[in-house]
C-alpha cells in the first residue's frame, strides 16, 4: 500500500467525483503500482470526514473507469494496466458459428445488388466536391437540406442549419456527448442501455448513472430524484425499440421526461437509429424538447450495413459545439456515402428498404415467437432482436457459455447494464444477423437451453 493520500483541501462538490479524480490523477502519475491496495472505505472515510456512501460510491467511479478492482472481503486493488471491455458480439464469425450475438438488419441479395448499383451511378456522377473538397461547408448543404426531408419522416421538424452528417449513429453520439458534458460531468441514463455507451463515456471521462426503468423506458421521477441528488449534465434514451429490452416508449412517458428535463436543464441525447421502421411509435423526445435534444439516427440498421452515414440534429445553443467537435473527431462524413444516402432518400430506395426489412423483421419474429413460445421474452415487430428473460436458475455466463458450445453465439444481458441494482438474468438475441434456416436452428438450441436444468459448465471448448 502506498504512502500517498489525497488532500481533503483540494475536495469539491460532488465529493465522489472530486475523491475519485484525486486518485486517478494519482495512478496516472505512477503514485500506485498495480496490485497496490486501497484503503478500506470507513478508514478512508473517517481520515477526510466524509461519509463511508461518499468514499463508496467514489470508489465504484474508479471501478468504472477501470482503474480499481474490488474483490469482496479483501478490498480495493488499483488496476494500472487497465482492461478494455469485451463487446458482447463476436468480433468475427467463427467457422460454422451461428452469430446471434451482433445486431444488424436481415440482408438478402437485394441488399447487394442496391449497393452495387449505387457504386456504378456513384462512378459516373460524384460531384468534384465531394472528391477534392476539405471543406464540410462545400461538401454538405445539399445533403443537409435532404437530411431534413428523411428527418421529417422520423417525425422531426429541424432546419438543415441544424443537421451534422456522421459517420453513423457511433460517431453521432461520441459528438453529441462531448458537445454536452465536459469531463467529469453526470450522465443518466437507462438502467439497461447501449453497449458503447459505458466504455464511451469511460474513454471521455464522464460518470454514468443507470437509472430505473419500467415496462415504458426510464420512470421520471427516478430522473427527477437524481437531479436533486447530484448534478446531472444530461440524458441519454433511446425510447424507440433499439434498447435492449426493444421497449416502445410512449408518448406521455416521453412528454413527461422532457418536462423534467427542462426542469433541470438537463441535455438530452435521443438516440433513434430506427427510425421511420418502427410503426406507430410518438414523435421523437426531440419534438417535445426540441430546444434541448440532440437528435442522433443511422441508416446501418435499416438499409444496408455498409451504409455507415447517420445524421445529428441538434438546438441552437449546441450548433457550434456540434460542429467543433465533429471537426476535431472526425472532421467529417465520408462523403461519397453521404451522396448514396442522399440519393436513395431522394429516390425512394431508402423507403423502399425500410419496407423491405419490415416485411422480413415479420417473418423472423413469426419464427421467435413458434420457437421460443412461451419463454419469457420481450421484443417489437420491428426490433432487430427479442430480449430472453433466463429461466430460474440460469446464470448468464453459465447460459451463453453453454449456448456456444452447442454452436449459437448470443449478447449476455449484462453487456448492456448500466448500474448495480437487482437483475435479472437475460441474454439479447438478433434476429437480423444470419438467414432464417439458421436462425430458426439458433432459436431452437437456446430454448432447449432455456427449458433444460441449469448446469454450470464444467469445461468449455
Amino acid at each position: 500500500m502506498t504512502n500517498w493520500r489525497p488532500d481533503p483541501s483540494h475536495l469539491k462538490r460532488p465529493a465522489y467525483l472530486s475523491l475519485a479524480e484525486q486518485f486517478a490523477r494519482a495512478i496516472q502519475e505512477g503514485r500506485f503500482q498495480n496490485g497496490d491496495r486501497l484503503p478500506t472505505h470507513r478508514r478512508l472515510a473517517d481520515d477526510l470526514d466524509l461519509s463511508v456512501q461518499t468514499v463508496s460510491r467514489a470508489y465504484d467511479e474508479l471501478i468504472r473507469r477501470g482503474l480499481v478492482s474490488g474483490e469482496i472481503g479483501r478490498g480495493s486493488f488499483v488496476q494500472t494496466r487497465a482492461k478494455e471491455p469485451e463487446p458482447p458480439y463476436l468480433p468475427e464469425r467463427l467457422g460454422e458459428l451461428i452469430d446471434l450475438s451482433i445486431l444488424k438488419p436481415a440482408c438478402e441479395q437485394i441488399h447487394l445488388d442496391r449497393m452495387r448499383e449505387a457504386f456504378g451511378w456513384l462512378a459516373e456522377n460524384l460531384p468534384s466536391s465531394s472528391a477534392l473538397s476539405f471543406r464540410p461547408n462545400m461538401v454538405f448543404p445539399r445533403h443537409r437540406a435532404v437530411a431534413a426531408e428523411w428527418l421529417a419522416r422520423c417525425g422531426l421538424d429541424i432546419s438543415p442549419l441544424n443537421i451534422n452528417l456522421t459517420n453513423g449513429a457511433t460517431a453521432g453520439m461520441t459528438v453529441a456527448l462531448m458537445s454536452v458534458a465536459p469531463p467529469g460531468s453526470t450522465i443518466a441514463t437507462e438502467a439497461i442501455s447501449h453497449h458503447t455507451l459505458v466504455p464511451l463515456s469511460g474513454y471521455l471521462g464522464l460518470h454514468l448513472e443507470g437509472l430505473p426503468i419500467d415496462d415504458d423506458g426510464m420512470i421520471p421521477e427516478a430522473l427527477d430524484e437524481a437531479c436533486r441528488k447530484g448534478v446531472i449534465r444530461a440524458v441519454f434514451l433511446q425510447p424507440s425499440v433499439i434498447n435492449p429490452t426493444a421497449t416502445l416508449m410512449s408518448g406521455a412517458r416521453r412528454a413527461a421526461l422532457a418536462e423534467v428535463a427542462r426542469r433541470h436543464d438537463l441535455a438530452i441525447i435521443e438516440n433513434d437509429i430506427l427510425g421511420p421502421l418502427v410503426e406507430g411509435r410518438a414523435p421523437p423526445i426531440a419534438a417535445y424538447a426540441p430546444e434541448r435534444t440532440l437528435y442522433v439516427t443511422s441508416f446501418t440498421k435499416i438499409t444496408v450495413p455498409g451504409l455507415r452515414i447517420g445524421y445529428l440534429a441538434a438546438p441552437d445553443r449546441y450548433v457550434a459545439a456540434v460542429a467543433n467537435r465533429h471537426l476535431v473527431s472526425n472532421w467529417m462524413a465520408t462523403p461519397s456515402i453521404a451522396e448514396i444516402a442522399t440519393r436513395w432518400v431522394g429516390d425512394g430506395t431508402a423507403m423502399d428498404l425500410v419496407n423491405w426489412q419490415r416485411r422480413a423483421l415479420a417473418s423472423r419474429h413469426a419464427i421467435a415467437e413458434e420457437t421460443l413460445g412461451t419463454l419469457d421474452y420481450r421484443s417489437h415487430p420491428q426490433s432487430l432482436h427479442v430480449w430472453l428473460t433466463l429461466p430460474g436458475g440460469h446464470s448468464e455466463e453459465s447460459f451463453v457459455a453453454q449456448a456456444r458450445l452447442r454452436g449459437v453465439a448470443i449478447a449476455p444481458g449484462s453487456s448492456f447494464r448500466t448500474c448495480d441494482s437487482p437483475w435479472r438474468p437475460a441474454v439479447r438475441i438478433s434476429l437480423g444477423s444470419t438467414n432464417e434456416a439458421e436462425l430458426r436452428t439458433g432459436l431452437g438450441i437456446v430454448a432447449s437451453i432455456s427449458h433444460g436444468d441449469p448446469e454450470t459448465l464444467l469445461l468449455a471448448i
